[in-house]
């Protein structure tokens, strides 16, 4: 199988034997990537995914291809209110709660591809043991402090109640649906102990007071000078991606931060959770008492190692070693940047702390937002429903990735970015050049004239394209090492788009095989080499797609490489060519629309967005605007099949910015604290709200 290709030293890629425990060694690159623990009490949305455990596969396969000593940990987080109210909710216990959705996860990640080295849990022996001892060395070294708090308590159920476990009417609004953390109606956050008239969420017939509970806390404001230099520091080594901490310019910009930290609480009146330990054979009034789920939510990451090998402390304790990856939405910033770090200096002892944050805004659906109690979006597994394959989701995510600003899941970007970019731009060049050697060369590469190696130019065409794909490989390298996922993906497509530009400018075809077969041979030979390069540069978004590949090259697999050369050399025999991708009828859109719209109404026809076409540079304008043309028209049908007096493109396109630009008011308004940039920013974004209404509302008079 693998006889005429180059398997030089660097360019084999080493695929990790699952029957010996991965460990960093000392002298080498060993990355440690997390991402952020799901809660198990629900199941994972696409904008959950994307958010962090795509985003982490993504790059630890990356590595992987670098032949990098890579862990990807994972798992789900399953202490806290959240999974008692759930339990609660469903009347099972909340081990049983964990049981059902931790299978659920699995079955989701799973499906998705996503390529863990161990995905566990939390309610384990080993993640108490760890937490435990976290928590009595911050006692010991005096990060510990007992403060005494009112608190909400139910005289019949005869214990404190927990936030969640609490609701009544909202102070602010009235609303008479508050819960004890947040009014959903108003949107105020809120302390339990506010609310008007509490009742208990496990029997509301129950009278609620307020009493005093003593809890202990985490004294982050004795840390915070700590802290913050270790930040400052972190933050310029690893490039974090912006968040809410620490601005381009270095400068600390969290208001808690600027604020002064507070103590903060590290246990809570529930049952299902780490115990509390006893300090000094003192029990300090913690008896019966858990953990708060934030305080041990993040020791988990260290814990599920230790649940994978008895030797994580070769992972967790080994700053010189060993670089840390942290993946999450940017809801989770607070406690990896902050919170946990000044855990870990508390502790005392020498962890392996983030090097680098990549952080993700929102991804919304369709026009709003993902929304489980209304049925509204694609949740877990339900994505294999609509017979996409795995791979084209995982293009399509990664391609809309909102690293820098929130982003808006469409049907019909989904279709056009198969259609357009992976059917017509990537696997037809790969089908093309592989059928053209089957069809012509009896399935054998020809000889090209090239020594092994890096490939020299012998006309403009060649040194055009040589240079070009260089120059790609490049900023793909760059883009990656810097977790730059989506810029990394639109490379590989520029890739395929370059290869696609080389056939047509060389004018690969019979005529020229017959009239120079020197050249044809030459040009076949390269595009064939190309498409081993693609291999491995598609495998950390589809890996899937480059099993394929490489089946249909009759080659293994691959690592990166720096440059485009002969490796696969004259005489090698590849396999069947067969197509990647099938095309998507565009008026799908509208089925699935309907089908994952949710309890409530939705506009079945919304116009795609700016970038639905998903053009790649390079690609001929004749191609981008029939791909625009086929969306207007999928969209133009759907509309049509959904209601008898459908809206114009027009109408819907107007509608679309009035959606996106109230949820920008929407994002500033909730914004602390209320300087006044942010109010002028606000106004300003009130101002074009209504001038978008107005030009909405004159464009619908005229089409009555």
């Amino acid at each position: 199988m693998t006889q005429n290709i180059r398997q030089a030293e660097g360019l084999r890629r080493e695929i990790p034997s699952h029957k010996d425990k991965i460990l960093p060694k000392d002298g080498e690159s060993n990355v440690l990537i997390t991402s952020a623990l799901p809660y198990c009490n629900n199941v994972p949305h696409l904008g959950n995914i994307i958010g962090s455990t795509l985003s982490a596969d993504v790059f630890a396969r990356y590595n992987r291809t670098r032949n990098r000593r890579t862990l990807y940990i994972c798992g789900t987080d399953e202490y806290g209110t959240a999974t008692e109210t759930q339990a609660l909710k469903e009347g099972i216990s909340p081990r049983e709660l964990c049981d059902k959705y931790n299978t659920l996860h699995v079955e989701t990640y799973k499906w998705f591809e996503l390529s863990f080295d161990h995905f566990g849990r939390t309610s384990t022996p080993l993640h108490t043991e760890i937490c435990q001892e976290i928590y009595l060395n911050l006692a010991k070294n005096g990060y510990l402090e007992r403060q005494t708090k009112e608190q909400t308590y139910c005289e019949g159920c005869k214990k404190f109640l927990a936030d969640r476990f609490v609701e009544g009417t909202c102070p602010y609004c009235g609303a008479d649906d508050g819960r004890g953390d947040q009014c959903d109606a108003c949107g105020r956050t809120l302390d339990a102990v506010e609310l008007i008239n509490p009742r208990c969420l496990i029997d509301k017939t129950h009278k609620v007071t307020t009493r005093s509970s003593d809890h202990m806390y985490v004294k982050l404001d004795s840390l915070q000078s700590r802290t913050e230099e270790w930040i400052r520091k972190s933050w310029k080594a690893g490039k974090w991606s912006p968040n809410a901490v620490i601005n381009s310019d270095g400068q600390l910009i969290d208001a808690r931060l600027k604020g002064g930290l507070r103590p903060s609480p590290v246990t809570r009146d529930l049952t299902w959770g780490v115990p509390v330990p006893i300090v000094d054979g003192d029990d300090h009034g913690m008896k019966g008492k858990v953990m708060y789920v934030w305080f041990d939510a993040c020791i988990g990451y260290p814990s599920i190692t230790a649940n994978y090998t008895s030797e994580w402390k070769k992972w967790w304790f080994n700053q010189e070693n060993v670089r840390l990856y942290q993946f999450m939405g940017k809801d989770n910033v607070y406690f990896h940047t902050i919170f946990f770090p000044s855990v870990q200096i508390g502790d005392g002892r020498p962890w392996t702390s983030l090097f680098h944050l990549s952080t993700t805004e929102y991804l919304n659906y369709e026009g709003g937002k993902f929304s489980k109690s209304h049925n509204r979006g694609v949740f877990g597994p339900a994505a294999r429903e609509t017979g996409i394959p795995t791979s084209v989701w995982r293009y399509y995510l990664i391609s809309t990735r909102p690293e820098t600003a929130d982003a808006m899941f469409s049907w019909a970007d989904c279709i056009a970015a198969n259609n357009n970019v992976l059917l017509n731009n990537f696997g037809n060049f790969i089908n093309r050049v592989l059928k053209f050697v089957v069809s012509q060369y009896n399935s054998v590469v020809p000889d090209g004239g090239d020594a092994p190696g890096p490939y020299s130019p012998n006309d403009d065409v060649d040194a055009d394209f040589v240079s070009e794909v260089n120059g790609l490989l490049k900023d793909y390298i760059d883009a990656m090492e810097s977790v730059k996922l989506r810029l990394g993906l639109q490379t590989v497509m520029l890739l395929s788009a370059r290869g696609n530009l080389y056939l047509q400018s060389s004018h690969l075809n019979k005529t020229l095989m017959m009239e120079n077969p020197k050249r044809c041979a030459q040009v076949v030979a390269r595009a064939i080499n190309l498409i081993y390069v693609l291999s491995v540069l598609i495998h950390p978004f589809m890996p899937t797609t480059e099993a394929s590949i490489l089946e249909q090259l009759n080659a293994p697999a691959r690592a990166v490489p720096q440059v485009l050369a002969n490796d696969i050399f004259p005489g090698h025999r590849v396999g069947t060519p067969e197509h990647l991708f099938k095309r998507i009828d565009e008026k799908m859109a509208n089925v699935w629309r309907v089908k994952f719209g949710g309890n409530k109404p939705v506009d079945p026809s919304p116009e795609p967005s700016a970038d639905a076409t998903h053009v790649v540079p390079g690609m001929s304008k004749r191609k981008t605007t029939a791909a625009k043309k086929a969306a207007d028209k999928a969209a133009a049908a759907a509309a049509q099949d959904a209601t008898p007096t459908p809206k114009s493109a027009e109408v819907l396109a107007w509608e679309q910015k009035v959606a996106e630009q109230g949820q920008v008011v929407r994002e500033l308004k909730g914004k602390t604290p209320k300087t006044p940039e942010l109010e002028s920013q606000i106004t300003a974004a009130i101002d074009h709200l209504k001038s978008f209404k107005e030009e909405l509302a004159a464009l619908q008079r005229s089409q009555v």
